[in-house]
C-alpha cells in the first residue's frame, strides 16, 4: 500500500523508498519532478539515492528539483552523487536545480559546484528559474 501526502491543491507526493537515514517524497508537477529530502546524504544512502533518484529522472518530467533544505549532512560521496544525476538530467535535455540549507550550500561551495549543481535559495525560486526561457 503507497502512502501518498498532498502538499497543494492536485499535487500528491508518493513516499521514496531510500534508506533508514534518508528519507523523501517526490511530488510530479506539470513540467518538473520535485524531490524533498531529509536526513544524511552520505556514503550510506548515496548508492540507494543515486539508483532511485537516477531511475526517476529517466522516467520524466526532465527537471528536477531538488530539496535539499531539511538534509543535516553531504559528504563527497553525496557530492558526487549530485554531479551525477545533473550530468543524467543534462543528457536528458532538462535541469537539476538544488534547494539548499547553509550546511549543504557550504559544503557545496568547498568543493566550488555551486553554479553547475545550481543553488536555489528555495522551491519556489527554482519553480520559478524554470519558467525563465532558456
Amino acid at each position: 500500500m503507497s502512502v501518498q501526502h498532498k502538499y497543494e491543491e492536485g499535487i500528491i507526493a508518493e513516499p521514496l523508498n531510500l534508506t533508514v537515514s534518508l528519507r523523501g517524497t517526490r511530488e510530479v508537477r506539470d513540467n518538473c519532478q520535485l524531490f524533498r529530502l531529509t536526513g544524511l546524504l552520505d556514503a550510506f544512502s548515496e548508492p540507494t539515492f543515486r539508483k532511485v533518484l537516477g531511475s526517476k529522472i529517466d522516467e520524466g518530467p526532465k527537471h528536477i528539483i531538488l530539496d535539499l533544505s531539511q538534509i543535516d549532512f553531504v559528504d563527497s560521496s553525496g557530492l558526487g552523487a549530485l554531479v551525477q544525476l545533473a550530468k543524467q538530467a543534462q543528457n536528458a535535455e532538462g535541469t537539476l536545480q538544488i534547494v539548499t540549507n547553509a550546511r549543504v550550500t557550504q559544503t557545496v561551495k568547498l568543493v566550488r559546484l555551486e553554479k553547475f549543481l545550481m543553488l536555489q535559495t528555495s522551491v519556489d525560486a527554482a519553480l520559478e528559474n524554470l519558467k525563465k526561457p532558456s
